[in-house]
């Protein structure tokens, strides 16, 4: 890669020629000089503040009760520790004790932090299984359950969708979300992984790579093995989602401004209905999985 002769000048000689500019005199300039180095990259910055200062404040916020009495609502106590863990800012041990000194302080049972442990602990088990499985972790662990052949299902993402102009209010805004941010509630990327690979009929990798382009929390452990889990490639069966289940965990905000949510809403129907509809001579479970 050539750098610009700004960026060069300004950082001198003590630039390795693989390597990124990491010292800035503030965020403006980093947004400049990272336009300037990828102009097709499309948006600006995320509002979420990397470094180990910003961990530190996330951490130290965390409320381990109202996480799990709340965390599947997109407006939900959840941690946002999760970039930091990635990146290793944070260790899960961190997190961990982090947890168990709330309890020990708040006087609360152990029975109050159970849902962010075992968060924690699957991320464990997910780095585990990718140490075992490498690049395994990109092939289909399970036969598909939906019926449908592998074959079937496209290879790449519909461009509607990664224009974000579906016409689905939630779907287009979790896109926008996504892009804008780099970061999705868990329910939305749940959401819009099972509209991808069940309503569009798209290979769960082809999302899974599309997840990889702006997560700041991706990695490809967690990432692929869950959208396996939603594909049904990882898991007893297919994830899906209803309408009514979109709008209890995202307070209705999406469905009262969609202009399909009178009539054209593909998610306004049981789950009996939608297996039918989806799925080939699959047996229909009640509920979401």
């Amino acid at each position: 890669m050539q750098w610009p002769e700004a960026v060069m000048m300004r950082l001198g000689d003590s630039l390795p020629p693989d390597d990124l500019p990491r010292q800035f005199a503030n965020r403006n300039e980093m947004e400049a000089t990272l336009r300037q180095l990828f102009p097709q990259a499309p948006g600006g910055l995320s509002p979420i503040q990397g470094g180990r200062r910003a961990a530190e404040t996330a951490l130290a916020a965390i409320d381990p009760l109202a996480y799990g009495r709340s965390r599947n609502h997109l407006g939900g106590a959840v941690t946002l520790l999760s970039p930091y863990i990635r990146h290793g800012v944070l260790s899960l041990a961190e997190v961990r004790e982090t947890v168990f000194t709330w309890l020990e302080r708040s006087k609360q049972p152990p029975a109050a932090a159970q849902k962010l442990i075992n968060e924690l602990g699957w991320r464990d088990y997910w780095q585990r299984l990718w140490r075992q499985l490498g690049d395994g972790i990109w092939e289909d662990r399970e036969p598909l359950k939906t019926g449908h052949p592998p074959e079937s299902y496209a290879a790449a993402l519909p461009v509607d969708l990664l224009e974000a102009r579906t016409g689905l209010a939630c779907m287009d805004g979790f896109v926008q979300e996504l892009e804008a941010t780099g970061w999705l509630h868990n329910h939305a990327r749940m959401w819009l992984a099972s509209y991808v690979v069940h309503w569009r009929r798209v290979r769960w990798q082809a999302g899974a790579r599309w997840f990889l382009r702006y997560l700041l929390d991706g990695d490809p452990a967690s990432n692929n093995l869950s959208w396996q889990w939603v594909a049904s490639s990882f898991s007893s069966k297919p994830y899906l989602f209803n309408r009514e289940n979109l709008e209890r965990f995202s307070s209705g905000r999406f469905c009262c401004d969609c202009a399909l949510a009178g009539t054209g809403c593909p998610f306004d129907a049981s789950y009996d209905e939608l297996h039918s509809r989806l799925f080939k001579a699959v047996a229909s479970p009640r509920g979401p999985h």
